[in-house]
């Protein structure tokens, strides 16, 4: 079947997370992308990992996980030799991204309006950490620097805990998403009237965003949130909202009519605190309450007393449980793949089905370079003339 973004090429200059994965996304669903990397180094990704564990030896799990479904182009973007290469590319390119500190780009003479005069029409995405100018223009800017400055970092956890960091990089990632959300906005765009355009984005205005709610509560009530000093689930939230121990885990119980979890719980009693303003003021006490009731069961059998009744209940998983869950397993979330060096290994699927033009993991990351060859034959160049651009250092590739 075809794909979605079948015939989109993507010229991919970034690196670490919110580009890589921008840029995958788009990879899943057809486009051709050619992450441009550096000689010999490639994404400096590459060299990062969790718990100081490799895959086959010193491939990064923290890197395959954000650049399958492209080809890998590694070249001395400052050479003019490689200038030259990566400007043919552009001749024929939809769409470039890039996540350098803003300005970096066009001083290599990479910018939006360099590359405006190679292709008119091509569509030009900057992901940066505070925004392309302004007052932290010199400051390093990373998700978790971004969660601290967005407020993010005191949403969760207790009143006492202090800052509690999102256990994610979520920043990075939704900052990916609203990429592609332009991104996209912008092909369409393109195809009515002809026109590329230029789109910034930035980690602390997405950070911003996803506590949309938050900060139009805050805004337009005059009130603060404070975090509870018990397991509830958001500082704006009355009980039950939150986590909930039980005999041999823990469950999480939402948004839940006050009176049918007295139900579920078989203490009447618990009634008295059924005023939405009681339930709020006094939640923290409401929460040790309930929690004393829930020690009483084992996780699987509150879900079976609490989902007969139609509470919005969960159980709490660690990570390592998710991918045995029959909903998980259902959804088909985490598949196989084939890497040139790392043989089989289990990758998160694409999160959505299409029923006409459906994703695809068709390549696992690529190796640095290792595309350079196809890349550069598509072009026109000839094997002599890529056997001397690697003789001279202009470009890498490996091979496995």
């Amino acid at each position: 079947m075809n794909k979605a973004l079948e015939g989109i090429k993507v010229l991919d200059f970034s690196q670490l997370l919110q580009g890589p994965f921008t840029t995958q996304m788009l990879g899943d669903l057809g486009a051709d992308v050619i992450k441009v990397e550096r000689v010999g180094s490639g994404d400096i990704y590459r060299n990062m990992t969790f718990f100081n564990q490799w895959i086959a030896g010193d491939e990064s799990p923290c890197f395959m996980a954000w650049n399958r479904n492209k080809r890998s182009l590694a070249i001395d973007m400052k050479s003019k030799m490689g200038k030259e290469i990566l400007f043919k590319l552009v001749e024929e390119t939809d769409i470039v991204m890039e996540n350098f500190r803003p300005g970096v780009m066009a001083r290599l003479g990479y910018g939006y309006e360099d590359m405006k005069k190679i292709n008119p029409s091509i569509i030009y995405c900057s992901a940066s950490g505070w925004g392309d100018d302004g007052p932290y223009l010199s400051r390093p800017g990373q998700d978790l620097l971004v969660q601290s400055m967005s407020g993010a970092i005191m949403t969760s956890g207790k009143k006492s805990d202090g800052p509690v960091p999102i256990g994610t990089a979520l920043c990075d990632q939704i900052n990916a998403l609203n990429c592609v959300y332009a991104i996209l906005a912008a092909l369409y765009y393109r195809e009515k009237t002809g026109k590329g355009q230029e789109i910034k984005t930035n980690l602390l205005s997405s950070a911003i965003a996803f506590q949309m709610q938050d900060f139009f509560t805050i805004q337009n009530l005059g009130v603060t949130f404070e975090r509870p000093e018990s397991g509830i689930g958001h500082p704006g939230n009355p009980a039950p909202f939150g986590v909930y121990q039980t005999k041999d885990g823990y469950l999480t119980i939402a948004m839940s009519p006050w009176s049918k979890l007295v139900e579920a719980l078989g203490v009447e009693s618990l009634m008295e605190f059924s005023d939405p303003q009681v339930l709020f003021d006094r939640r923290d006490e409401i929460h040790g309450i309930v929690e004393e009731i829930t020690k009483s069961k084992t996780t699987e059998k509150w879900l079976k007393i609490m989902l007969d009744l139609d509470l919005w209940v969960a159980e709490v998983k660690e990570q390592p449980e998710v991918e045995n869950d029959p909903q998980v397993q259902f959804n088909n979330t985490f598949v196989e793949i084939e890497h040139p060096k790392a043989g089989n290994l289990k990758v998160t699927n694409i999160p959505f089905t299409m029923s006409e033009t459906p994703g695809e993991i068709s390549k696992p990351s690529p190796l640095i370079g290792e595309h350079g060859e196809e890349i550069l034959k598509e072009l026109g160049y000839d094997q002599e003339e890529i056997n001397s651009l690697i003789d001279q250092k202009v470009m890498s590739i490996e091979k496995h």
